[in-house]
């Protein structure tokens, strides 16, 4: 087992995700969809690495950098990553959202560096809302002109009635940290516009879940 710090407190994570293995094949055929051939890609929460090994051995033009608030998961990141044999994964590195060097224009570990994508997954539901606002304000800095930041999970939609399992999962969530909870698309919107980022694309994914795709305001297809 291993821990990750969300809100102040130390929750065990599985050195191996059921739900990381599922989804894993069905998001990576959305991104080989609309990625380009080649470019840097961050993964901010990359959790067990099972995700970012998965897309880095079927995009091998791109270059990935996994991150996590805390860096007792390393270990496993690597050895996903070296298991597959792959070298187009850079080491993990410890990158806090909620820090304030996130929100730096030179955010140490990752320097001044922009990225073609920012990616992260399950993570705005197990944390507080201000890791929401946190990650579009330095995904909008981290950002290369035409990039995109691609967010994966479970989200309540306005008008659309939630699923019975996204439900009992938004209870447990909040019984378990009342910071914690299924985000609105529309607040996570809002979010992303206050700081120059659009929603270009929305994806229904398998179990009730949704990959939303942001990019900047200019670049937003007329």
């Amino acid at each position: 087992m291993m821990a990750m710090m969300l809100d102040g407190q130390l929750v065990a994570q599985s050195a191996f995700s059921p739900a990381a293995e599922r989804n894993k094949q069905p998001i990576l055929a959305q991104l080989q969809q609309f990625l380009p051939s080649s470019g840097t890609a961050l993964e901010i929460a990359s959790g067990t690495g099972q995700h970012v090994a998965w897309f880095a051995a079927a995009l091998p033009g791109w270059i990935w950098q996994p991150t996590d608030a805390e860096d007792e998961g390393f270990d496993t990141i690597t050895a996903n990553t070296q298991s597959a044999g792959l070298r187009n994964v850079r080491a993990a590195l410890q990158v806090d959202v909620l820090s304030s060097a996130w929100l730096q224009a030179a955010c140490p570990p990752l320097g001044s560096e922009l990225f073609d994508a920012i990616y992260c997954a399950n993570m705005l539901h197990i944390a507080p809302w201000a890791t929401c606002t946190a990650l579009m304000q330095g995904a909008a800095k981290r950002l290369a002109p035409a990039g995109q930041l691609i967010t994966y999970g479970p989200y309540f939609e306005d008008g659309l009635a939630a699923s019975a399992g996204n439900l009992a999962f938004d209870d447990s969530l909040r019984a378990s940290n009342r910071a914690w909870g299924i985000r609105r698309r529309e607040d996570v919107e809002e979010a992303a516009l206050e700081v120059g980022l659009v929603l270009t694309m929305r994806v229904a994914m398998p179990s009730n879940n949704l990959l939303l795709v942001f990019g900047r305001a200019a670049d937003k297809p007329h």
